[in-house]
């Protein structure tokens, strides 16, 4: 029997297109709520987090699947000022890393199985391929989006931070970790300012991702204008430079220059002891 969609579970889902995408759901819940109303939060308050907090987030982490159970990934926590102030510094000088009480930092981590071979004097030879490190590169995301989950459905604001790979060496000597543990990526935990609300921002229409029995181009050119005016409107309500998001993606990407260092990732991963053919 079809029942009629919840007019707020609704809009909670179309707020994420910035336009009615979606006509029906089936049966809502707080899991999808949580998910849906994800924003990143770059402003937070000096509130300590609960206790427990971060054992519970890291339960949370590894739940997520991990391919043939490796667990390739480990986590540091960063909760002392004035080591969040010097990631920040390596990070573009994001304030908020320095802000939000916590700071996870999560790792591609080999180390821990090139261990464990050594201690059973057994080859391990299979950590020298691309499949194994981009493993670990997935099972790290997986877990840190798990983290996240959880951390908003606390009521707790997130944001990660791609930019601690701007400067990987520097941000592994920092934190001493050992040759094939890699920083993928930082996630910030904290209280939102409520007096700095962030907003649900806008993705791409569903025809633009969405593919159905095969892949088709066909529709991307009109997805992908009818994108570009819909975030120029959630632009101009955040009171944000207007510019279409092809061109703002396109300039991301246009060159080297525009990576902030990660043009030399490949490097840098050779240089932290990984291998990967």
């Amino acid at each position: 029997m079809h029942h009629p969609a919840d007019p707020a579970a609704l809009d909670l889902a179309n707020r994420r297109y910035g336009r009615d995408e979606l006509a029906q759901l089936p049966d809502f819940n707080a899991t999808l709520a949580t998910l849906l109303a994800h924003r990143s939060v770059r402003a937070f308050t000096d509130q300590p987090l609960p206790a427990g907090t971060l054992p519970l987030l890291v339960a949370a982490a590894q739940s997520a699947p991990s391919s043939s159970n490796l667990q390739v990934w480990s986590v540091i926590a960063i909760e002392d000022a004035a080591r969040k102030a010097r990631l920040a510094a390596l990070a573009n000088h994001q304030a908020h890393i320095v802000e939000a009480p916590l700071l996870l930092l999560f790792t591609a981590d080999l180390a821990r199985l090139k261990r464990v071979a050594a201690q059973r004097n057994e080859p391990i030879a299979g950590l020298d391929y691309l499949d194994t490190l981009l493993m670990a590169f997935i099972d790290a995301a997986l877990a840190a989006q798990n983290a996240l989950v959880a951390a908003e459905s606390l009521g707790l604001g997130t944001v990660y931070i791609g930019a601690l790979r701007n400067q990987p060496e520097a941000v592994a000597a920092e934190l001493g970790l050992p040759g094939q543990v890699f920083p993928a990526f930082g996630l910030v935990v904290g209280h939102p300012d409520p007096t700095r609300p962030a907003a649900v921002k806008p993705r791409l229409p569903q025809s633009a991702v969405l593919h159905r029995e095969h892949y088709s181009q066909a529709r991307q050119d009109a997805a992908v204008a009818d994108y570009d005016a819909i975030l120029q409107g959630f632009q101009a309500t955040q009171h944000l430079p207007q510019q279409p998001w092809s061109r703002q993606a396109v300039g991301r990407l246009r060159g080297p220059e525009t990576l902030s260092g990660r043009d030399r990732l490949a490097q840098a991963l050779h240089n932290r002891g990984f291998t990967f053919q």
